[in-house]
C-alpha cells in the first residue's frame, strides 16, 4: 500500500532534505508541500495525507495550532530546531520528532515508528496540542475552494445542520463537519450560550429577547435573524444575563 505524505516546513532547504530522505522509501508518495501553517492546515483538511512531517515554528500558524485547528492526531512527525518542544513531545510519548539537524538514519527510525502507529491517535498528543487558553479562540472553515481561520468573536451564531455546523459570520455561513454539542463544551459560556438544540448564539450579537405568541421566546440578533429559544436555553440566558 502506498502511503501519502505531506511536508509542512517553512525552510526551503529543510523541505528539500525531507523530500530527499523520503526518496528511498518507494511505498511513500509525497503529495504536497507547505511553507506556512495555514497552507499546511488546508492541505491536511483537503488531502488527508497518511503522514505529516510538521515543523513546529512556521508563519501564520504554528505546527501545534495546525493540529489544534484540523483535529489531526495521528501520523504526525514533528520537525523542530527547538529542543523544549521536542522534549515535551518525547516525555508525553505523544509523537516522534526530528530535532534539526537530523540524519537519514534518524529520519528512517522516526518513519518506521510512524508506520507502526499509523491510524492510531498518538497517546498524549491531545495534551501537547491543547490550546494555550482554556477556551476555543478560532476555527478552521471552508472559504470557497480554500480554507480560512475564523476568530470565534466574529461568529454571530452557530446552527446545527445534519452532521455539520454552520458558523454565521460577516453575513455568510461557513460549514464544518462537527457536532454542536462538542462545540458547546469548547466555547466560553460567558460569551456563547446554547439557546436551542440547534443554535448557539454569541451574546455580543444579541439585540433582544422576545416572547412569542406560544409563550416561548425568540432571540433577535443584530443582523435581524430570529432564533428560537428553548425553555432550557432561556434559563441559560437568564443565568448569564
Amino acid at each position: 500500500m502506498t502511503l501519502r505524505a505531506l511536508i509542512a516546513e517553512d525552510e526551503p532547504l529543510a523541505r528539500r532534505l525531507l523530500a530527499e530522505y523520503l526518496r528511498p522509501h518507494a511505498d511513500i508518495s509525497l503529495v504536497a508541500e507547505a511553507d506556512n501553517g495555514l497552507d499546511a492546515a488546508r492541505a491536511i483538511t483537503e488531502l488527508k495525507p497518511d503522514l505529516v512531517f510538521l515543523d513546529i515554528q512556521m508563519p501564520k500558524l504554528t505546527g501545534l495550532e495546525v493540529l489544534e485547528l484540523t483535529g489531526r492526531r495521528d501520523g504526525i512527525i514533528f520537525t523542530t530546531a527547538y529542543d523544549q518542544h521536542a522534549m515535551r513531545a518525547f516525555e508525553l510519548h505523544a509523537v516522534d520528532y526530528l530535532l534539526k539537524p537530523f540524519s537519514q538514519v534518524r529520519f528512517d527510525a522516526a518513519l518506521e515508528r510512524a508506520r507502526r502507529l499509523l491510524g492510531q491517535a498518538a497517546p498524549g498528543l491531545e495534551r501537547l496540542v491543547a490550546p494555550a487558553g482554556p477556551r476555543l479562540a478560532r476555527v478552521l472553515v471552508r472559504d470557497g475552494d480554500g480554507m480560512q481561520v475564523l476568530p470565534v468573536e466574529d461568529i454571530a451564531y452557530i446552527e446545527a445542520q445534519a452532521d455539520q455546523v454552520a458558523f454565521h459570520a460577516h453575513g455568510r455561513d461557513h460549514l464544518k463537519s462537527q457536532r454542536i454539542s462538542e462545540l458547546e463544551t469548547q466555547l466560553d459560556p460567558a460569551h456563547f450560550v446554547r439557546v436551542h438544540r440547534s443554535f448557539i448564539i454569541n451574546l455580543a450579537a444579541l439585540q433582544g429577547l422576545e416572547r412569542s405568541d406560544s409563550d416561548a421566546h425568540v432571540a433577535r440578533m443584530r443582523n435581524g435573524k430570529r432564533i428560537p429559544v428553548s425553555r432550557s436555553g432561556y434559563e441559560r440566558l437568564r443565568a448569564v444575563l
